[in-house]
């Protein structure tokens, strides 16, 4: 049997209306409150966040313009890019990546950005390209004309680069609760079609290559239960009938590289 208001009122006192209001009013505001947090959790669940990284000219905004569908005339940027770069990829099933690359260059905008991927805000997966020693080079400041670098000091270069990024990795992965994952992106492809496989087994874990020797020293200091290591190749041009990758196969390894993403992620 219901009861008007007035005998609700009778039966609870006031002291047990207080605490009744006190009671609903701190389910909502801790609803409230821990809201943020859940949407947070379920975007990062969606939407991880990924960084690209790797030196200068390895063909880094090319390859995440073609993974986010942009065109390749949108936002293009020169060589050397010191702004940190966002792109978002995303699906009909309302899932997708969102994307940091790190510039290449070795100034403090560059050491910023490393700090914000690794450490301020980590990153749930690492994309880190490399270009066989063929990355486009930098002008120096100031000066004008093509510039100019052998391969050999190019493959120092990344060499260098890559021992900057994966001591910051490997400082991540000690720090998270939960595996990361990094992809080596063996980019620019087309400029050695018949060699894919050897460079691809440079880059890779146990090849017992300069590069191959400091995957390892990674996988060491990380732990194989907390970082997972995949090795790609990828063609960072879109494929045209004149470069010694089809479309169809520079298609191939980018789709490739999508699905290694969507697996490592819970995608797929």
């Amino acid at each position: 049997m219901s009861h008007p208001p007035s005998r609700i009122r009778t039966i609870l006192p006031t002291s047990g209306r207080t605490a009744l209001g006190a009671t609903l009013a701190g389910g909502v505001l801790t609803g409230l409150a821990s809201a943020p947090e859940r949407v947070s959790r379920l975007l990062r669940r969606r939407f991880p966040m990924v960084a690209v990284t790797g030196m200068t000219g390895v063909g880094k905004s090319q390859l995440v313009d073609r993974l986010t569908r942009r065109a390749s005339g949108d936002g293009v940027t020169e060589v050397g890019s010191a702004v940190m770069e966002r792109r978002t990829r995303r699906s009909p099933r309302l899932q997708g990546f969102r994307f940091l690359v790190v510039p290449g260059d070795n100034a403090a905008t560059r050491l910023g950005a490393l700090d914000e991927v690794f450490h301020d805000e980590p990153v749930d997966g690492v994309i880190h390209v490399v270009a066989n020693g063929h990355a486009t080079p930098r002008r120096a400041g100031g000066t004008t004309g093509a510039a100019t670098a052998t391969r050999e000091a190019q493959l120092v270069a990344e060499l260098e680069d890559w021992t900057i990024t994966s001591h910051r990795i490997a400082s991540m992965a000690v720090r998270r609760h939960k595996p990361i994952w990094l992809i080596i992106a063996v980019t620019k492809t087309d400029l050695y079609p018949d060699d894919v496989d050897e460079v691809v087994h440079y880059y890779s874990p146990d090849s017992g290559s300069p590069f191959g020797d400091k995957v390892d020293a990674l996988r060491a200091l990380a732990g194989g239960a907390k970082l997972s290591i995949d090795v790609l190749p990828v063609s960072s041009q879109a494929g045209d009938r004149k470069s010694a990758i089809s479309p169809r196969r520079a298609s191939a390894m980018l789709d490739a590289l999508a699905v290694r993403m969507a697996q490592l992620s819970g995608h797929a």
